[in-house]
């Protein structure tokens, strides 16, 4: 159920189990911006430990334009578990609340100007009243199982595929062309190289792709890569993230904050009690290390 025609925020709304600051399982979230979190440097730290970060689930984020909702999305690591919930931290006046959010509601995708809401091949424009009827992006685009999409503040998108044996590891862009959607095209050697490319995420103002891949100059399993703009409108060779963010773990799902400040991704870690298999953790890093990758002039 993808809720058409209802306002996401109204609905997360009005889905609220708890307030002033107090998470419903009694876990005391801080005020401040970040759920409270100490902002880490140029290191990759752990986000939330034991509010976000849990030894039972596996967790993806992603942020309101105002930085002031996190959505969280869970999953379970072992068979075993209970069913995940997935969460809404909603900022108020009183502080941080914990959301509850039904299991078969879709996350979407914000553009970054706010006006428009991407669910895999199918989006919302704001209109006068709230949002418009869900449209789809065209055939090609429904053809492809998207597992990941990210739009740009001029309307690219770029977007990955789950499983399938035609497009599985390809990460491919569609182009807004005199207000024209163009169907979607793979990336170049440069970002579609190795075994494997995913969850593909473009600057506001594309200057440059980030993504997950496998390659065997990586530091283990999946890295954190990036490609910046060239000044011809080419893109260049992928750039390690380097060890700050990347280890002999998996690391995937990268993002920086609406407000440009902070890297976000995940790494699949071993639990601290030493059993069952590794579990997906968020971290975040200064998103400053972007800019000491880039190339200079």
């Amino acid at each position: 159920m993808k809720y058409a025609g209802v306002s996401i925020g109204l609905l997360l709304s009005a889905l609220m189990v708890s307030s002033n600051g107090q998470a419903h399982d009694d876990v005391s979230i801080p005020d401040g911006p970040y759920l409270g979190q100490t902002p880490p440097g140029t290191t990759a730290e752990p986000f939330a430990p034991g509010l976000v970060n849990t030894e039972i689930w596996g967790d993806a984020i992603g942020f309101s334009l105002d930085m002031n909702e996190f959505y969280v999305s869970r999953w379970k690591h072992t068979d075993d578990a209970r069913e995940p919930e997935s969460v809404t931290f909603k900022r108020t006046d009183n502080g941080w609340n914990k959301i509850a959010v039904p299991a078969e509601m879709q996350r979407p995708f914000h553009s970054p100007d706010g006006n428009t809401l991407y669910f895999d091949s199918q989006y919302k424009e704001r209109t006068r009243d709230g949002w418009s009827e869900m449209k789809s992006l065209g055939p090609a685009f429904e053809a492809i199982h998207i597992m990941s999409l990210k739009s740009s503040a001029k309307g690219m998108l770029v977007l990955d595929e789950r499983g399938g044996p035609e497009g599985d590891g390809i990460i491919r862009y569609s182009r807004l062309i005199d207000g024209k959607r163009e169907d979607p095209k793979p990336f170049g050697k440069e970002i579609n190289s190795g075994t494997w490319n995913a969850h593909p995420y473009i600057a506001p103002d594309e200057s440059y792709v980030m993504w997950d891949g496998e390659r065997e100059s990586g530091f283990g399993s999946s890295d954190l890569y990036i490609s910046f703009r060239q000044t011809d409108g080419s893109w260049g060779e992928a750039i390690n993230l380097g060890d700050t963010v990347n280890t002999a773990a998996e690391e995937g799902g990268p993002q920086v904050t609406p407000d440009g400040k902070y890297l976000f991704f995940n790494r699949m870690v071993s639990p601290t009690t030493g059993d069952g298999g590794p579990q997906s953790d968020l971290y975040w890093i200064d998103a400053q290390l972007i800019e000491t990758l880039r190339p200079k002039p």
